[in-house]
C-alpha cells in the first residue's frame, strides 16, 4: 500500500515502538494520524504536529480495556476522518503477574478494536476497505516459557488476525489483515523484566541476554510491511530484518459424503 494521503489509526501510538512507527508513518505524507492511548505524551503530539503541519494528528483517549471506549474513539474518528485506511493495533503489556489485564490488553483489546473498526472499514458496509496490522510476537508463534501468560495472549492474537484474513473474508470486505511479530526489541516493556514472568524461576534462556533490535529497527520493518505485505502474512521482524513465517496447517476436516 502506497501510503501517502492515507488515513491511519494508530492503538498504543506513544508507546516504545509505537512512537518510531508514528515518526516512519509520517515521513510518508499520510493525510491524517489518530492516535488511540490510555494517557496523552502532549510534548511528543505537539513535536509530531509542528515538524508535520501537513497531516491532521489528533489523540484519543482509550481504555483499551473498555469495549465503550473502543466503540467511542472510532465513532469519534470515522466522524472526523470520514474514513480510515489503516489500523495498527500496538497496544501491548508484558507482566505475566497480571494475568486478566494481559489477557484484556493483548488479545481483548486486539479482538473488540480490529471487529469495531471492520463497522467503519468494510466496503459491503460503505467503507473504503483497507489493512488491519495486528502486532503479535516471536512469544506469539512459538510457547514462551518465561512468559507463558504473555505467549498465550499473542498466539491468539496471531490466531485470530490470521483467522480475519481468509480470502472470502478479503473478498467481501476489502479489508486486509497482516500479523507482525518482533522479536527481543529494545522498549520499556523489558524493563525489570525478571520481576513480570510467569513464575520466579527462570529457564535457562533467561540467564542468557538475547539480542535485541531497536525500537527504530523495529518501527521500519513495521511500516514496510504495511507498504508491502499481503493479506494473511506472518511477518517476523528480527534484527531489523523481515522474515515471513509459512505455518502449516495440522489439521483438515473430514467431510460427510
Amino acid at each position: 500500500m502506497d501510503l501517502s494521503g492515507k488515513n491511519v489509526v494508530y492503538f498504543g501510538g506513544f508507546g516504545g515502538i509505537g512512537q518510531k512507527c508514528v515518526q516512519e508513518l509520517l515521513q510518508r505524507k499520510i493525510k491524517s494520524l489518530a492516535i488511540f492511548d490510555l494517557t496523552e505524551n502532549s510534548q511528543v503530539l505537539a513535536e509530531w504536529k509542528s515538524n508535520n503541519p501537513d497531516t491532521d494528528i489528533f489523540y484519543q483517549k482509550v481504555d483499551i480495556t473498555q469495549k465503550s471506549d473502543i466503540e467511542a474513539a472510532y465513532k469519534a474518528t470515522a466522524e472526523k476522518l470520514g474514513h480510515f485506511d489503516v489500523v495498527v493495533n500496538g497496544s501491548g503489556l508484558m507482566n505475566d503477574r497480571l494475568i486478566e489485564l494481559t489477557i484484556q490488553i493483548n488479545l481483548l483489546g486486539v479482538v473488540y478494536s480490529c471487529l469495531t473498526a471492520l463497522e467503519y472499514m468494510d466496503k459491503t458496509k460503505g467503507g473504503h476497505g483497507g489493512v488491519i496490522v495486528n502486532i503479535s510476537s516471536v512469544a506469539g508463534l512459538q510457547p514462551t516459557s518465561s512468559m507463558a501468560i504473555y505467549s498465550a495472549a499473542k498466539t491468539g492474537v496471531t490466531t485470530f488476525t490470521r483467522a480475519l484474513a481468509h480470502p472470502s473474508y478479503y473478498a467481501r470486505s476489502g479489508v486486509g489483515f497482516i500479523t507482525v511479530c518482533p522479536g527481543f526489541t529494545d522498549t520499556g516493556l523489558l524493563d525489570d523484566i525478571l520481576n513480570k514472568t510467569t513464575f520466579e524461576y527462570q529457564p535457562p534462556m533467561m540467564a542468557g541476554k538475547v539480542k535485541k533490535q531497536t525500537a527504530e529497527q523495529c518501527a521500519r520493518s513495521l511500516v514496510g510491511a504495511i507498504e508491502t505485505g499481503k493479506n494473511g502474512a506472518v511477518l517476523l521482524l528480527e534484527l531489523g530484518e523481515t522474515h515471513e513465517v509459512d505455518i502449516p496447517s495440522h489439521w483438515k476436516p473430514q467431510f460427510e459424503d
